[in-house]
């Protein structure tokens, strides 16, 4: 039997007391809704409030954000990871604005209709802002469900999708979709934690079959990782003779496609990292560079793969560099370099230019 009751009257109840004052749950608007759910998939909300902010004031509005250039918008998410949804975010604002009349669809196919709108943004945009009967299912949903029904499969299989998805329309209370989603995800990511969940507070207790058996942390179930790759990568921190640096713009179609870069790339069997980097000066820029000291080396880490980056001080000796694989490039002087969006990695590459001052 589906627990109903526990989780329209006891779950409501609890959010009611205990829902957490979040930026984007002040001055409510289709927009500010859209940018922190954006903001919020497969990150801490401590992480997202001052992201939050700081996008705000600068777009404060769906107009402003599809007219800035896609530099300012990149530079406002910069750190905060998955830079895909910037851009999505950009080319999406700028899709409303021309063909929604600036305004946000306020159905569900209206909403899925938009370029970059799944399944799950629509739904939690469509039943926080406009009420609709939308279940949203994310990380924190997924695991109350499978401890409330002590679900033994796994979660993020299609069979496991489908039927976590199942259970949550299935208890969506009618006409309070918004304020059941956000209590669902509210007590996934304060009550009902990966690690030792909060069991003694938790409204759902009475009712969860995985905290009858003591066995909370058992579920969701655990399923083996697959080992990531592991790349050395290497990157020419190129100066000219009046002690700028050169920067090369990701193409917007890859990865991190629109950040900023110290150029180079990946080390092939048999390189050495100067090797390496004098190799995708070349394939890159087109212009041939001598690859001095050893600058700084980056530890990162990807969702599919690691990497140490390493770099390099270099020199051009012979040709001109051309955005032969790259979008764009710059000569940037050092106090300048922060006004462009970089990935993290490269970041501590800047940081560790200006600590060599």
């Amino acid at each position: 039997m589906i627990p109903r009751r526990a989780f329209h009257r006891d779950l409501l109840a609890w959010f009611a007391r205990n829902r957490r004052d979040l930026p984007w749950r002040n001055n409510r608007t289709p927009y500010r809704i859209w940018i922190s759910e954006l903001m919020l998939q497969q990150t801490r909300v401590d992480q997202v409030e001052p992201y939050f902010h700081r996008w705000t004031e600068k777009f404060p509005t769906l107009k402003k954000l599809a007219a800035a250039p896609l530099d300012d918008v990149l530079k406002m998410w910069e750190g905060l990871g998955y830079y895909s949804r910037a851009r999505r975010a950009h080319e999406t604002a700028k899709f409303i604005i021309r063909d929604c009349g600036g305004k946000i669809p306020d159905t569900l196919d209206g909403l899925l209709a938009l370029p970059g709108i799944g399944p799950y943004t629509a739904a939690a945009i469509g039943s926080i802002a406009f009420g609709i009967d939308a279940a949203v299912v994310d990380g924190n949903v997924a695991r109350v469900l499978a401890r409330a029904f002590a679900f033994k499969r796994d979660t993020k299989s299609a069979a496991g999708k489908k039927q976590i998805q199942k259970w949550a329309d299935e208890l969506l209370p009618r006409g309070r979709a918004g304020e059941f989603n956000e209590a669902m995800m509210e007590l996934g990511a304060t009550v009902c934690l990966p690690r030792n969940p909060r069991c003694e507070i938790c409204p759902l207790r009475k009712i969860c079959r995985a905290f009858a058996l003591g066995a909370q942390e058992k579920f969701p179930a655990k399923i083996a990782k697959k080992r990531i790759p592991h790349k050395h990568v290497g990157a020419a921190v190129i100066t000219d003779s009046r002690g700028r640096f050169l920067i090369a713009q990701r193409n917007h179609d890859e990865m991190l496609g629109g950040l900023w870069e110290f150029p180079g790339g990946t080390l092939e069997p048999g390189e050495t990292i100067e090797e390496c980097i004098a190799r995708e000066i070349r394939e890159e820029l087109g212009c041939e560079i001598s690859v001095g000291k050893h600058l700084v080396s980056v530890k990162h880490a990807f969702s599919h793969f690691t990497m140490d980056l390493h770099a390099h001080l270099a020199k051009i000796i012979r040709g001109r560099p051309r955005a032969i694989d790259c979008a764009a490039i710059k000569w940037a002087k050092r106090d300048q370099l922060r006004r462009f969006a970089f990935g993290s990695a490269d970041q501590k590459i800047i940081s560790a230019i200006e600590a060599s001052k």
